[in-house]
Formats: C-alpha cells, structure tokens, sequence
C-alpha cells in the first residue's frame, strides 16, 4: 500500500462494496474495498492491474457513485489501490457524507472504550 505519509486525506477501514469495469471485459470484477478515503480506496482482489491503467468504479453507498480511478498500487495476489480522478460533485458529497459518519461512528467507539 502506498505510504500513509503521502496520504492528503484520512482512510478508514470499511468494506463498501465495488465494482471495477475494464475497457473491453463484459461483466465487471466485484468486491469491496478494505480502505476508504475521498480521494481513493484500497481493494483486495486476485486481479491485478499495472500501476498507472485507467478503470471506472462503481462504489455502492446509498446510491452507486460513478468514479474514473488511476491504479497507484498492485500487490500480486493481495489487491490494488486506486487514486479517484474523476467524481461528479454529488457523489463526491454523499461519499464525504458516509465518511463523516465513519468517522463519527469510529470516535463514538473510541470513548466507549476508554
């Protein structure tokens, strides 16, 4: 996975269901993301792609956001990790939505427990 240092926005730990269309397949690869952040997520998966391929996403949340991904990271057999490129305003909203209450959920946990 790429450095945590590089990282611009907070990733959380949240399988969100995905679907990953290749250019030229028919049906796309299904799964969920094991991370999560606005600007990318990562997703384990038997398939790899090579670092710097185009894909579009579609993320399930409350409704399907529509998303253009660049593969940043492809660990053989592990999975691959996406930098979003393109989201449509509204959808960039509602995911920022679901992660604020991620977030909220996770700092309601946290004192919880302390």
């Amino acid at each position: 996975m790429a450095d945590p240092q590089k990282r611009k926005k907070p990733r959380f730990t949240v399988k969100v269901p995905i679907e990953i269309y290749v250019e030229g397949t028919e049906h796309p690869i299904r799964g969920a993301t094991s991370d999560l952040s606005l600007d990318g997520c990562y997703v384990e998966t038997m398939f790899n792609f090579p670092i710097g391929q185009f894909l579009e996403l579609k993320l399930q949340l409350e409704g399907t956001l529509l998303i253009l991904a660049r593969v940043v990271t492809s660990d053989p057999l592990v999975g691959n990790g996406f930098q979003f490129v393109k989201i449509l305003p509204e959808d960039l909203e509602e995911l920022s939505a679901f992660l604020d209450n991620v977030a909220a959920q996770e700092a309601a946990e946290g004192e919880t427990k302390a």
